[in-house]
């Protein structure tokens, strides 16, 4: 909407022309794309079996993102992908029940878990 054009990859092509260096579209339940320089980088949605409440999930997708670079030291591709995972896996947690349920009862150890189920499922090798 913001560029004005319908090509996922042609819109973030003329939104970094703007100025910024990276972009990142967040997409609902189908994931999120990180758009640099020479590089696309795609997270899928976390599969749940039920969503309860969809309401807030990019805002904690975006928590999620921020909070990973802020600890990461660093905006290398390898942290800003790392970035859009725990943004992804942060959202998933937050549509598993109304309002803010289920992070409020969120620890680490189920973040970590999360995290390595998901790398897990979109790891390969060429």
């Amino acid at each position: 909407m913001l560029a004005g054009i319908d090509n996922l990859r042609r819109a973030a092509s003329a939104i970094r022309s703007l100025g910024p260096k990276t972009v990142v579209v967040k997409r609902g339940e189908y994931g999120a794309c990180l758009f640099q320089d020479d590089s696309i980088f795609f997270a899928p949605g976390y599969p749940l079996e039920e969503v309860h409440d969809p309401t807030g999930a990019g805002d904690t997708f975006a928590g999620g993102f921020m909070g990973y670079l802020a600890s990461a030291g660093g905006l290398s591709d390898r942290n800003l992908r790392r970035a859009l995972v725990y943004g992804s896996v942060m959202a998933s947690f937050a549509v598993e029940e109304f309002g803010l349920e289920r992070l409020l009862r969120l620890n680490r150890r189920e973040i970590d878990e999360r995290f390595n189920e998901f790398k897990a499922m979109t790891h390969f090798e060429v």
